[in-house]
């Protein structure tokens, strides 16, 4: 079908439509936004408005980009970056749903689900495949990894390695066992993540020192078991704990 416009919608001066677009009711359509195609967003969603950053100057060319096949639900907000020529991303196939945020210079990765209310501060990045449950929120600048849950109402202050659950304020829980399966991991994957997590997160001492020596005593490891040791040697927001590690301080991430 033919680009379609309603009367009462407004599109900015600049603003490019692609091919077989609808414009809704009173939609309003900056040239902020970069959305792919099949991209569907539902009423009262702000897509590339202004970051909520005191010192932002409006005047920069920023922007948001969206990969193509996401739903945005109503009422979400993304956040254009703060950042001269930069944008905040959001992967291909991803579901945000109602009243999530996704704020300035986030990485959000492929096939991302935000649950009701999940709130992403700024500069924080989500690997693939990633579910963020319902009133969770992540603080600004942490790394979330590739196939992680994070339960609903959970704070987030500390990087969360990939393939695990993790729920209340920073507690990482146990691998993501069933949605790796999903994912298609095999069980000789699964064995070696097993045994790595228990390496970073059963045995007692420096995180970091932790995975780098099971890194280089295992020449042999799958593609996914140093992807997950690799995830310690970066960042600096320090990582989640196993619960009663982190009320005894048996781990420590320096």
């Amino acid at each position: 079908m033919a680009t379609l416009i309603h009367p009462t919608a407004v599109v900015e001066p600049g603003a490019e439509l692609g091919v077989d677009c609808e414009i809704m009711p009173y939609a309003i359509v900056t040239k902020h936004s970069v959305l792919g195609d099949g991209i569907v967003v539902h009423p009262f969603s702000v897509i590339g408005g202004d970051p909520q950053y005191l010192q932002f100057d409006r005047d920069l060319k920023t922007g948001v980009k969206i990969g193509s096949g996401s739903v945005i639900r109503e009422h979400v907000t993304v956040n254009r970056s703060i950042h001269e020529g930069q944008s905040t991303i959001v992967g291909e196939k991803c579901f945000l749903m109602a009243t999530s945020h996704v704020g300035h210079d986030c990485v959000v990765g492929d096939h991302v689900v935000l649950a009701n209310a999940a709130l992403l501060a700024g500069h924080v990045s989500v690997g693939v495949h990633t579910f963020m449950g319902g009133g969770s929120a992540v603080h600004q600048f942490c790394r979330i990894g590739e196939s992680v849950i994070v339960a609903g109402h959970a704070s987030i202050t500390r990087d969360v390695p990939p393939y695990v659950m993790v729920a209340e304020r920073d507690d990482v829980i146990a691998l993501n066992n069933v949605g790796l399966r999903r994912r298609g991991f095999s069980r000789e994957v699964l064995k070696e993540l097993k045994s790595a997590y228990q390496g970073v997160f059963i045995t007692t001492g420096n995180i970091r020192t932790l995975a780098s020596e099971l890194l280089l005593a295992s020449k042999e490891l799958s593609a996914e078991a140093r992807h997950f040791l690799g995830f310690f040697a970066e960042g600096t927001r320090g990582f989640v704990r196993m619960r009663n590690k982190r009320e005894s301080g048996e781990n420590s991430d320096s």
